[in-house]
């Protein structure tokens, strides 16, 4: 296919994709409202900063006053797997494709449009990530807007009712892979516990929740990658030859 099909490709697997993000982002430009932004801050938030996990935790940070160092290493820790991603598509991209393509495509890496972007048979054409990109980002953005506005007019009542949305995402992203794998579900147990314990401790208590939840980050993943390696599909057809 030319670059004309794959982008109208794209587009179409990113419709879902981006009604989805609409739904998401209402609680986000209503936490975006909550943390003192205006509706046209938090769109250009959103435009630039695709990252729901990361724009959730920046809104905590705006609204508990951190500093900007404080910001910077939260967002590099939380948004650490899109660089994974980005070094993961730039190998299933052929290389005879210029740079700024490259740059391109990890301008909007998701969750989401990595999972599309990765499943397409044989090698990636940039332009269907394009595709993708340019129905998805203006849902998020889009929805980011409206929540930011009608956070200024919806109840108080409706608006607590809404903020639940943000643990059902959570929610939906943590259960069904913890459901299928015992360590990663120990994991989260682990985690749960230990952030717990940081709130009560004499000296780590007193960090902000920013830097607590850099701590967890760094000291479970990294001990969790070294009791639990995943193998490689490599390695395990080696194991089983």
């Amino acid at each position: 296919m030319d670059n004309k099909r794959w982008f109208l490709k794209g587009m179409h697997d990113g419709i879902p994709i981006s009604t989805g993000y609409f739904a998401v982002a209402l609680t986000l430009g209503i936490a975006a409202g909550n943390a003192g932004l205006t509706a046209l801050e938090a769109t250009v938030m959103s435009l630039t900063m695709h990252a729901s996990a990361g724009q959730f935790a920046a809104m905590e940070l705006i609204a508990s006053g951190a500093g900007y160092l404080e910001m910077v290493m939260t967002e590099i820790v939380v948004n650490l797997r899109y660089m994974l991603m980005s070094c993961a598509l730039s190998q299933k991209i052929r290389r005879d494709i210029p740079f700024i393509h490259r740059f391109f495509v990890a301008y909007d890496v998701t969750d989401e449009i990595f999972g599309i972007s990765s499943a397409v048979e044989g090698k990636l054409n940039p332009f269907y990530t394009y595709g993708a990109m340019a129905v998805a980002s203006p849902g998020w953005a889009g929805g980011t807007c409206v929540g930011a506005i009608l956070g200024n007019v919806l109840p108080d009542r409706l608006l607590s009712a809404m903020s639940l949305a943000l643990y059902g995402m959570f929610i939906a992203i943590v259960v069904p892979p913890a459901r299928k794998n015992r360590v990663l579900a120990g994991l989260v147990l682990v985690s749960l516990a230990v952030s717990g314990i940081f709130t009560w401790l004499p000296v780590i208590g007193q960090l902000s929740p920013g830097f607590r939840i850099m701590i967890l980050t760094v000291v479970l993943a990294g001990a969790a990658a070294m009791l639990f390696p995943v193998e490689e599909e490599g390695e395990v057809k080696e194991h089983e030859a």
